[in-house]
């Protein structure tokens, strides 16, 4: 087990939100923090990147896609950390409305990643969040203005 027992996990952090996440938790979380990407090589230059600002993230490769992805990790976590105290859901991809991919194959994409990947990361990792742990979502506004356009007032 690694020496530090207390542990925070960023999912889809090689960038953006996540990015900002795992950098201010590497900041203030009384732990080590674990960067998640689905490039490894992505996952690697945002963990450089940190360490050249002074910080020590940890990285562990995760594609939410992959249910073996996340149980690969969900193992890691419970070996070298015995659970997990934070789990920061963040992991996702943006509906592109310029591609030329149909509709219904894009949404079809979105929900799958978005929703039903995000489901199996609870599904595995809510077993070993330590007690008096956390969950954060992250979401966007884009939900709600689509639902707002679907629906009538």
């Amino acid at each position: 087990m690694a020496s530090c027992s207390r542990v925070a996990l960023v999912t889809g952090a090689n960038k953006g939100i996540g990015f900002a996440i795992a950098r201010a938790l590497c900041r203030q979380f009384s732990g080590d923090v674990v960067l998640t990407a689905r490039d490894p090589a992505r996952g690697r230059a945002a963990v450089q990147q940190l360490q050249a600002e002074g910080l020590s993230p940890r990285f562990h490769q995760l594609d939410i896609d992959d249910l073996q992805s996340i149980r690969a990790l969900r193992d890691f976590l419970r070996k070298e950390y015995g659970g997990l105290n934070v789990l920061v859901n963040n992991a996702g991809i943006a509906f592109k409305f310029d591609d030329p991919t149909p509709f219904d194959v894009q949404a079809e994409v979105t929900l799958k990643t978005n929703f039903f990947a995000t489901r199996n990361v609870c599904n595995e990792l809510l077993p070993i969040i330590k007690p008096h742990g956390r969950v954060v979502n992250i979401s966007s506004l884009q939900g709600s203005r689509a639902l707002e356009q679907c629906s009538p007032p």
